[in-house]
């Protein structure tokens, strides 16, 4: 049990606030308004909090462009959960009883999430947020996801994968899963385990193992000696790449692979990743570039990751869950003219709201609305959405098995 003081000490070392962000010439003034949040900036979900991060940036700046909240400037003050739930728990209460902030954005990962969304519970705090893969647990009725997972992403997600591969009139008749005890992650795979039994899919391994693993060697043995012709690795971060690694080593090559939620720059570039498969909700090409907020933000990220050494600089579906979950809080302010938590999230239950997906609602269950899934892959140096066809990249046809 940690004595006060040790606890005292990770908050401390988690703190990472940033500093108000008024460009010269904004019409904003009086005291800012503060939001708080966290964001895994260390531990396993360090490398796609980063994307987290920098998007937030990009936000609070643009929003204070524009002129704030109620004419005035915001400031966002950010906390480090190093991946960790109860250290998300007590830092947001922190940012309630302590800091005193205005308002909360909530974190990344669906663990941080819940932890983040008991709290707001506690106070009645709205809590617009990232990536949240069960739907079916999120009861508290000011919460707002935005990602558009929709209301059954462990049957949608799975389905338009199989789907994608059955398209190519060859589909996989053997699958493997390998998969992180990460809550979403386990939940989804399990989803997608089955779904690949309902339409006739041979099983030749399930495998689980604990969220921060590194050592994938014995599980790319047991890959290797099950020889799928599909793996479903239900990855975060940089999972997808220890497993790659691993199979690299051992001399084994997947014919067909996806990747649940990676870190997208690393994998990209992994050996042994060539036409891997991911979800995703959004990507920096036409037809999704269409609206305004997708062509600028993506445009000011790719600049700024850019900046930052980032191994992939393009907006994807990480990216633009950050941008919406902004972009949900500054359209309900303006709407309602208000900082007041229950009339803001009154006002989007009840409408909706212009964001880079397009527009999204939270009439369905547990504020869920239509969902937006989609299955990417990487083509051409670059990830790219190939299904449903009709928000495909152009001239992108899904490919399997791999070349």
């Amino acid at each position: 049990m940690r004595t006060t003081r040790s606890l005292l000490v990770i908050l401390l070392g988690s703190i990472l606030t940033l500093a108000p962000v008024v460009p010269a010439g904004a019409q904003t003034s009086g005291a800012p308004v503060r939001i708080g949040g966290t964001i895994a900036l260390t531990g396993p979900l360090g490398p796609t909090g980063l994307l987290h991060k920098i998007a937030g940036e990009i936000m609070v700046k643009q929003i204070n462009k524009r002129g704030g909240f109620l004419g005035r400037p915001i400031e966002w003050v950010l906390l480090d959960d190093q991946s960790k739930p109860d250290v998300t728990r007590t830092l947001y209460e922190r940012l309630i009883t302590v800091d005193k902030v205005d308002l909360l954005i909530g974190p990344y990962g669906t663990g941080a999430i819940l932890a983040a969304m008991g709290v707001a519970q506690r106070y009645n705090k709205i809590l617009p947020h990232h990536t949240f893969g069960i739907p079916k647990l999120a009861k508290y009725p000011m919460h707002f996801p935005a990602s558009p997972f929709g209301h059954e992403p462990d049957k949608t997600l799975p389905s338009k994968l199989f789907d994608a591969l059955e398209s190519t009139g060859k589909p996989p008749k053997s699958f493997a899963i390998v998969t992180s005890k990460f809550p979403s992650i386990h939940f989804l795979s399990v989803g997608a385990r089955e779904v690949a039994r309902a339409r006739g899919l041979k099983e030749v391994l399930y495998l689980e193992y604990e969220f921060g693993a590194r050592d994938f060697a014995p599980m790319a043995a047991r890959v290797k000696e099950a020889d799928p012709d599909f793996l479903w690795m239900g990855s975060l971060g940089i999972d997808g790449n220890l497993m790659l690694d691993a199979l690299q080593t051992i001399g084994y090559k997947l014919r067909g692979q996806f990747h649940l939620f990676p870190a997208p720059g690393p994998l990209l570039r992994a050996p042994g990743s060539a036409y891997s498969f991911s979800y995703t909700n959004f990507e920096a090409h036409p037809p999704l570039l269409t609206n305004k907020d997708a062509e600028v933000l993506s445009k000011l990220f790719e600049e700024r990751a850019t900046k930052a050494g980032l191994p992939y600089t393009l907006v994807e579906t990480q990216t633009a869950a950050s941008f919406t979950a902004w972009q949900l809080l500054e359209a309900s302010v303006n709407a309602t003219k208000s900082l007041d938590d229950k009339k803001l999230a009154a006002w989007l239950k009840a409408n909706q709201v212009d964001t880079i997906f397009g527009k999204l609602d939270f009439a369905g269950p547990n504020n869920y609305g239509q969902e937006k899934i989609r299955i990417k892959q990487i083509q051409g140096g670059r990830w790219v959405i190939v299904w449903p066809r009709d928000v495909a990249a152009p001239g992108a046809n899904v490919v399997y098995p791999s070349p």
